[in-house]
């Protein structure tokens, strides 16, 4: 008994500390994050008087932002927004900042209607996504301003990350302020793990911070469907089953709690997020698939291992999202449909 109390104590004594070394490493970063916010609220001003030239778009567009690095839902909310565009009949294009030919590719699976470009340069990308027929523009922004017009300007906080520590870049995860919310025409709140309550909380809190409707959504797997086969499966298919959850995802913990969700007894294997798979990262999940009895891989990842998956060797399966609107939902659709029903839509 005796010993066992001293590893209670050991492992306490280990979780303090590394929690104290974490804390400390935040706090030498206090004075650059001192500068980030300066630098922030310096650009504001001078967007806000006009000093920076906005982008000249030929299309109506809307700007899909997130308050703090990393996802946090950004990216589903955004598909979402392509596929209603697509659903009245109209060809979104949908704009990624910055090169990234895997986000392309997954963007264009996830919406096949869509026109989908990577590019710095949004106005001359613009251009060509007009040409290749784009009738209104989905643009990925990172921030909450939008700087354009005509415009929406969808700023997305996830309840999830509310949680982190409020401190700016690069001592904690905040990219902007709630200062940055004042540019926002809608927000939108998205849940993976946090229960309803505490997004409902965190809704309530950014009403305080801006005028714009604030609406909550729900990002869970609506199914799983075969890497290469396309042949769906309910989540009730992986209860009771033994799982890898392989995922190179920005939010690896939402992912392998959205699959652990379904029952699963689920074992985890990552890989650096937003880099290419490796050879040794194909073939261990390749041999995990005989080991496991599913190998769930996220959306994004797919479209890297799609073309690279060996032959003869059973499929992962992929981990399809669904976006269900809580609260809200209906402005969000209003502004959209308001923005491309205005008379200087073009």
């Amino acid at each position: 008994m005796a010993r066992r109390g001293d590893t209670h104590r050991l492992l306490r004594w280990l979780w303090t500390s590394r929690r104290l070394d974490a804390r400390l490493a935040r706090l030498s970063l206090l004075p650059a994050a001192g500068l980030w916010r300066a630098a922030t609220r310096a650009r504001d001003t001078a967007r806000a008087r006009g000093w920076v030239r906005a982008d000249v778009l030929p299309l109506p567009s809307v700007r899909v932002g997130n308050l703090t690095i990393g996802d946090s839902g950004r990216t589903p909310v955004l598909i979402w927004i392509a596929r209603h565009f697509a659903a009245q009949g109209l060809r979104p294009g949908i704009l990624v900042h910055g090169p990234a030919s895997w986000r392309v590719a997954s963007l264009q699976y996830a919406v096949p209607d869509a026109a989908v470009a990577a590019s710095a340069d949004a106005a001359a990308a613009a251009r060509r996504l007009e040409q290749d027929g784009a009738e209104v523009l989905v643009l990925e922004r990172a921030g909450a301003f939008a700087g354009s017009h005509p415009h929406l300007a969808v700023t997305v906080v996830g309840a999830e990350t509310s949680r982190a520590v409020r401190w700016p870049l690069p001592a904690g995860p905040w990219r902007e302020g709630w200062r940055g919310l004042a540019q926002s025409d809608l927000v939108v709140v998205t849940r993976r793990r946090a229960p309803l309550d505490a997004a409902e909380a965190l809704a309530e809190e950014l009403r305080g911070h801006t005028s714009a409707p604030v609406a909550i959504a729900h990002l869970g797997v609506r199914h799983f469907e075969g890497l290469v086969s396309g042949d769906e499966r309910p989540c009730s298919a992986l209860a009771g089953r033994r799982v890898v959850a392989a995922s190179g995802s920005s939010d690896p913990d939402a992912f392998v709690a959205q699959v652990k969700a379904t029952g699963a007894a689920v074992q985890v294997h990552r890989w650096q997020a937003d880099g290419d798979l490796r050879d040794e990262d194909v073939a261990w999940l390749a041999h995990a698939t005989r080991r496991a009895d599913f190998v769930v891989v996220s959306e994004p990842d797919a479209v890297k291992l799609r073309d690279r998956w060996p032959a003869r060797i059973a499929e992962p399966l992929v981990a399809i999202l669904d976006l269900t609107w809580e609260a809200n939902g209906d402005d969000v659709a209003a502004g959209l449909d308001a923005l491309v029903a205005s008379p200087d839509r073009t």
